[in-house]
């Protein structure tokens, strides 16, 4: 292994440097992209129980936070929910761009390691041939062993590139796909959740507006009582006169 190392030249040590890289961030995506980490079974059911049980308190509102990704989305609108429809989707909106962001974090680095490993590998290909051609011009093709070092040189470096290209770009695709799943399922919970938030609100007015108006039947049923009892009064008064 060392051998093939060295007969690929100085650009292995790149090409190395970054296939190291690559696997440490395929291993952090998939460990920060796990369901458990963003999307943990019962957070909307806990965050929709919390909104239909009143004003829930901040501590309650920041575990949901600090539970997950979706927490942070979901707490984010159970803070907001005294604001109207509008200005309560754009809220839990931004938030939920950040968390997608948070989720994107290594996506950039991993992606360009996919592009620039075979340019690496070209590169390597390219200064082979060269050594290739410096030879044939300083000592003619009659050095069979110098033109193989070079052109040895060339297939290396390209393969390696490649090797650490190919798995590169396809996690790559992979978490892409994961995180606008991520980011649907995300949107689809938050719409569950305004739509609790929107009927404990039409719920609550329509038991205050209710209240009024029952108020308002016994004030007059009350008053036609005292009516009618100030009538028998004058009549039972007119009677004994």
């Amino acid at each position: 292994m060392f051998e093939f190392i060295t007969a690929g030249g100085i650009l292995m040590i790149p090409i190395i440097l970054i296939s190291i890289l690559a696997m440490a961030l395929i291993g952090a995506l998939f460990f920060s992209l796990s369901e458990r980490k963003v999307m943990p079974d019962g957070t909307t059911n806990a965050a929709r129980k919390l909104a239909l049980s009143g004003r829930p308190s901040p501590a309650q509102i920041n575990k949901l936070r600090e539970s997950s990704l979706l927490g942070r989305v979901l707490a984010t609108g159970l803070e907001n929910a005294h604001l109207p429809r509008h200005a309560l989707k754009e809220s839990i909106e931004e938030t939920g761009r950040h968390v997608i962001h948070a989720m994107d974090k290594y996506m950039t680095t991993l992606g360009t390691i996919a592009s620039i490993a075979p340019l690496l590998g070209l590169l390597g290909t390219v200064v082979g041939m060269i050594n290739v051609f410096s030879v044939i011009t300083t000592q003619g093709v009659g050095s069979p062993t110098d033109l193989a070092g070079g052109i040895s040189q060339a297939l290396i470096t390209t393969a390696a590139g490649i090797s650490v290209a190919v798995p590169a770009l396809i996690f790559h695709r992979y978490f892409r796909g994961k995180i606008n799943d991520y980011a649907i399922e995300m949107e689809k919970e938050t719409m569950k959740l305004i739509d609790t938030i929107n009927r404990k609100v039409s719920n609550t007015m329509g038991t205050s507006s209710a209240n009024p108006s029952a108020a308002v039947q016994a004030a007059k049923q009350k008053l036609l009582a005292q009516q009618k009892a100030n009538a028998r009064a004058q009549q039972a008064k007119g009677n004994l006169t």
